[in-house]
């Protein structure tokens, strides 16, 4: 079994170095693919010292898209058998990467998705929390699911799925895209508790409340439309 670990960066000269090496102690046999979105803080400068340690950097953007271009592109470089999403902060801990893939390895889905809210994770402000509790009872109205976290980054599938995704998001909204095109496609989505550690805006978090906009707009769409 290989691992894909997609890495999209943007502006993320405080933690890009950590994760990697966060993501590199995971032991599994894996590549690590790493997708720079327009960085202009430097953080392009620390990836580029990351390659001699074996971390692929595959595009270097100069202009900043979006995450679910960054993902697209991380996709088309993975030769693995099961690819996880990493973002590239510290919020979640690649420790659990170990049992997000055994269910995969097991045979039982071949989705798996870490949900932060299937366990006690302090430190969540209220507002998030209700945004996401809005955004999964939409997801679970409109494509009759029985989620808990639709808008998790730890995304876990086995990779001979890429061909049903066909993915045209180039924002956040690549979140509910994916969902989306999973569960039209009959494909069930497993979910199992994580860790999280929510950062501020201040912080460096960049969703805001626009993205919850448009994540609406997308799941209603895509319920719709291919």
């Amino acid at each position: 079994m290989k691992l894909s670990v997609i890495i999209p960066v943007y502006n993320e000269r405080e933690t890009i170095a950590e994760v990697i090496e966060r993501v590199k102690a995971v032991k599994l046999n894996k590549e690590i693919i790493v997708v720079d979105d327009g960085s202009t803080d430097g953080t392009v400068e620390i990836l580029r010292d990351q390659r001699e340690d074996g971390v692929l950097t595959v595009h270097e953007s100069k202009i900043n898209f979006g995450k679910g271009s960054a993902v697209r592109i991380g996709l088309k470089y993975v030769t693995g058998d099961i690819v996880i999403i990493q973002d590239a902060d510290l919020e979640l801990n690649p420790n659990e990467y170990y049992q997000l893939i055994q269910p995969i390895l097991d045979g039982q889905t071949k989705i798996v998705y870490g949900s932060r809210f299937l366990r006690k994770n302090p430190g969540i402000p209220p507002l998030t929390l209700l945004a996401n509790k809005f955004l999964v009872l939409l997801t679970n109205l409109l494509y009759q699911s029985s989620l808990t976290d639709m808008e998790t980054a730890y995304k876990v599938f086995s990779a001979d799925i890429l061909n049903k995704l066909q993915l045209r998001c180039i924002g956040f909204e690549l979140e509910p895209e994916i969902t989306a095109k999973f569960l039209k496609a009959g494909l069930g989505i497993m979910e199992l508790p994580i860790e999280y550690q929510p950062r501020t805006v201040e912080g460096g978090k960049k969703i805001n409340w626009r993205d919850g906009i448009k994540a609406i707009l997308t799941l209603i769409k895509y319920r719709f439309v291919n």
